[in-house]
């Protein structure tokens, strides 16, 4: 009986480290680099606006258009959440590119009213796909391999990579003009079909804690774990809410400053390097928090609050360029707090829900948006 129990205690670990070496997180964390930078290197989907604007679609569609995205992503959020959590962060990630490629060629073939919207819920879905995935199978990763205490690293990363790709995919918006919405979507079909190559070549990571279950039994176990989670758990709902907040204050005056500089003096050719200006300040919060491991979160949220506030006084000024820097102030606030409320999160959360507890607070940021959208209209209107 002890020579059995020793065979099977040798039997385990040779388990265990074969489970860890089959992800190799260097590679692993690599490719989700690059299908971040892929993804946000999307020059269509960065001058989306513009390019409808082109086609002879109104302001008010436009606005219905952004509306139903945000609707669709709220309503799809933390269900997709959960399919990450049952089926596999690979497969959903992969599923994300895919869609995303798909409302691509919808937006190139279609020109109806109908149309479009069902290619902006497609496009919406895709966030979904990967909002909460991508931060679910980088931390789970990382957590096989062991080393879990370097994730606010690559979180910071990953979001610098985002804000300098996405900010350089705004700076080319007169090249989508200049290329036409077909030839544009076209350029981002391409750029999505390699960060789907990259998908494809993820190694599974499993969401732990109902491997025997049926996907029924899985779904439920998910969504009654991240109930129970959320009503037992009153820091993670005020950090999820706090985050949420400000991400979505930051955003909001960084989105109608887009329409009040030029009205306060801005020459429309300061616009695009304005705004990529705005972006690499997101990414330099990014970064800057790393250093600041000491700090609790109290302190750190402190500090981005007052950085939204002075953003949102800036508005107030009327100066543009005084509306760049406060802008810029907001932008390094709302990235500051993201990755440290990321990092919190991850660690508070267990790996059986992690995608789709992740995906609740996307879900909180998509209500905020909507609720505040129509104030700070009418505020900066």
């Amino acid at each position: 009986m002890e020579i059995y129990n020793k065979e099977l205690e040798i039997q385990g670990n040779n388990e265990l480290c074969q489970s860890v070496k089959k992800i190799n997180i260097k590679a692993q964390l690599g490719k989700i680099y690059a299908i971040d930078t892929f993804g946000a290197f999307m020059i269509a989907g960065a001058s989306w606006v513009a390019l409808l604007a082109a086609r002879g679609f109104s302001t008010l569609e436009i606005g219905w258009f952004e509306s139903f995205f945000h609707v669709v992503s709220m309503i799809c959020e933390v269900p997709s959440g959960a399919v990450s959590d049952v089926f596999g962060r690979k497969k959903s990630m992969v599923l994300a590119q895919i869609m995303s490629m798909l409302s691509a060629m919808i937006m190139i073939f279609t020109d109806s009213f109908i149309s479009i919207a069902f290619a902006m819920g497609v496009s919406a879905l895709s966030y979904n796909l990967a909002s909460g995935t991508r931060e679910a199978l980088a931390y789970d990763s990382m957590k096989k391999a062991g080393v879990e205490k370097n994730y606010e690293d690559f979180f910071s990363k990953d979001m610098i990579i985002y804000e300098i790709f996405s900010s350089l995919a705004t700076l080319l918006a007169g090249v989508a003009l200049m290329l036409g919405y077909r030839r544009a979507y076209l350029v981002d079909i391409i750029i999505g079909s390699v960060a789907l190559v990259f998908a494809l070549s993820l190694t599974e990571v499993h969401a732990e804690g109902h491997e025997s279950m049926d996907v029924a039994g899985r779904f439920k176990e998910v969504a009654i774990g991240s109930i129970k989670f959320l009503k037992e758990n009153r820091k993670a709902r005020l950090i999820i809410l706090f985050n949420a907040a400000i991400g979505a204050v930051a955003v909001l005056i960084a989105f109608f400053m887009q329409a009040k500089l030029p009205e306060v003096g801005l020459r429309p050719v300061l616009l695009g390097p304005a705004l990529f200006v705005i972006g690499l300040s997101g990414a330099l919060g990014s970064k800057t928090v790393t250093f600041f491991n000491k700090l609790g979160y109290r302190t750190i949220g402190l500090i981005s609050f007052l950085g939204v506030v002075l953003a949102f006084v800036s508005v107030l000024v009327g100066n543009p360029y005084v509306m760049i820097v406060g802008a810029c102030i907001g932008s390094f606030a709302d990235s500051f707090i993201e990755i440290r409320s990321d990092v919190v999160l991850n660690d508070m959360i267990p790996s059986g829900q992690r995608a789709t507890l992740m995906s609740v607070n996307s879900f909180t940021y998509s209500v905020i948006m909507i609720l505040l959208s129509p104030v700070f209209g009418w505020i900066f209107g």
